[in-house]
């Protein structure tokens, strides 16, 4: 009888396990976006140039100490450590063996949006899809065409520099279940200007993923959003800029325009560290896009610093 016990005992462990396993493979599963009609457009080369600046391709992308024309040779390279450990970006020039020159739009839109490669699995949250997922379809339309006409590398993608437990991507699923939101941070605006302002900000630019603060997964916590947090440098840290008087309470909304066309604050005081990359991208945007960036940086509510450990 006791046997009897054990073995309905184990069996009904195992079939709890079995449940667990299978509630877990689900909710971790890639997902994919509605193949739209948009996906199989042509883009507009000279817009995607516009959405490449704006989302700082270049900046992490292109080889390290890469400078001019040297900047949109997408080979990668450059590494990112975190608690996590040590990314590499990979190629997304168009090349089509080492690069993303075999992939379609839609492939494209996948990894930017959603997160996932064109062999069903996760990427990393160290690229930031999730900003990139508040993006315009069209925008990644336009990017895909800018990108195409770029030159290829055959400089190989380097592999991440992982721990044992972080090396497996399927749980990379269950993050995105608690931290992936594509919903706007800020309800959409009636002002035009600071609505695209909020597009921006929110989606291509990406400015949450230095600017905003995260937990012990990595996940950003949204009531410190664009606070300030830890410098990914790993000394220093990256700034309020909330309208707070610990942020940019103190800048009218043509000094911030002019800093992210110059690189000078409103004191003469000029751009440094990982912002450096950001303000030459940012001075190529339009002066009416560097308004709106503005905008809505004035418009969100003001919050004090962060906590700095």
């Amino acid at each position: 009888m006791t046997e009897l016990l054990s073995a309905k005992k184990l069996l009904s462990l195992a079939a709890l396990v079995g449940v667990a396993l299978a509630v877990f493979w689900a909710l971790t599963m890639p997902r994919f976006l509605p193949n739209l009609s948009i996906f199989q457009q042509v883009g507009n080369p000279v817009k995607g140039e516009d959405v490449f600046n704006i989302a700082g391709c270049a900046s992490c992308h292109s080889a390290e100490g890469a400078e001019a024309e040297d900047k949109l040779i997408l080979s990668g390279g450059r590494e990112f450590p975190s608690p996590f450990g040590t990314f590499y970006a990979p190629n997304i020039s168009p090349d089509p063996e080492f690069g993303i020159g075999g992939w379609s739009t839609y492939d494209l839109a996948n990894a930017m949006m959603y997160g996932v490669s064109p062999d069903n699995k996760h990427y990393y949250p160290a690229f930031p899809y999730s900003s990139y997922a508040r993006m315009n379809p069209q925008d990644i339309v336009d990017l895909k065409a800018f990108l195409d006409t770029l030159p290829p590398s055959s400089e190989p993608s380097r592999s991440h520099d992982l721990p044992f437990y972080a090396q497996w991507r399927r749980p990379v699923g269950m993050w995105k279940q608690f931290f992936y939101d594509p919903a706007p941070v800020y309800p959409n605006s009636a002002d035009g200007l600071i609505e695209r302002g909020r597009y921006l900000v929110e989606g291509p630019g990406h400015c949450s993923e230095c600017h905003t603060s995260r937990n012990p997964l990595g996940g950003p916590i949204m009531s410190l959003y664009l606070a300030g947090a830890p410098s990914l440098e790993g000394e220093g840290y990256i700034p309020n800029i909330t309208p707070h008087e610990d942020g940019l309470a103190g800048w009218t909304e043509t000094e911030i325009a002019n800093y992210l066309n110059t690189g000078f604050t409103p004191d003469f005081d000029s751009v440094g560290g990982l912002m450096v990359e950001v303000v030459e991208n940012t001075a190529l945007l339009s002066d009416e896009d560097r308004r709106a960036i503005a905008a809505y940086l004035k418009s969100i509510p003001g919050k004090p610093d962060a906590p700095r450990e």
